[in-house]
């Protein structure tokens, strides 16, 4: 049986951190969906469409990961997928607070969808999409913490707010 994870997020935008958890993922799954949540409430600095081609030419190398939204539950998506994992990183002990409730949550909700965590890599261990945008707002050097594609992006759109 092919063994199969969602990783779900926002992904706004795509990080190397994502991308050191989705690699260490591919060693315990035998594919891993992307999973983008769309929230329609929720302010994004890129579209759903830049986030994905962002993350198509981030992933290219991984034959084994696709990419898809969602709505809802994620348990419920990763049942959609016929998925038996969700793929989470952690950071700090504020992150293990959330995600422990929510990997609760989802047990009560679907028993047979487990949650797995990794430990980000200490390289990223500081790392966040938010703090990332934030960084960039300001003229931070985003290089390295980022893939390629996606500091090109961030740095034109915080030019062009200058």
């Amino acid at each position: 049986m092919e063994r199969i994870a969602i990783y779900p997020g926002s992904f706004d935008p795509v990080t190397n951190g994502h991308l050191d958890i989705l690699e260490r993922g591919l060693k315990l799954f035998d594919k891993i969906i992307i999973a983008i949540l769309t929230n329609p409430k929720k302010k994004f600095l890129f579209t759903l469409d830049e986030r994905i081609e962002m993350l198509e030419e981030s992933l290219k190398e991984f034959s084994n990961v696709e990419i898809d939204t969602f709505d809802g539950l994620t348990v419920d998506f990763a049942a959609e997928c016929n998925a038996q994992g969700i793929l989470r990183g952690l950071r700090a002990m504020s992150d293990f607070e959330y995600e422990f409730q929510m990997a609760l949550m989802n047990r009560r909700l679907n028993r047979e969808v487990q949650t797995v965590y990794l430990m980000t890599g200490l390289r990223w261990i500081y790392t966040s999409s938010s703090i990332i945008k934030e960084a960039a707002q300001f003229g931070g050097d985003i290089h390295g913490m980022v893939p390629p594609i996606v500091e090109q992006k961030i740095k034109k759109i915080f030019a062009v707010k200058r």
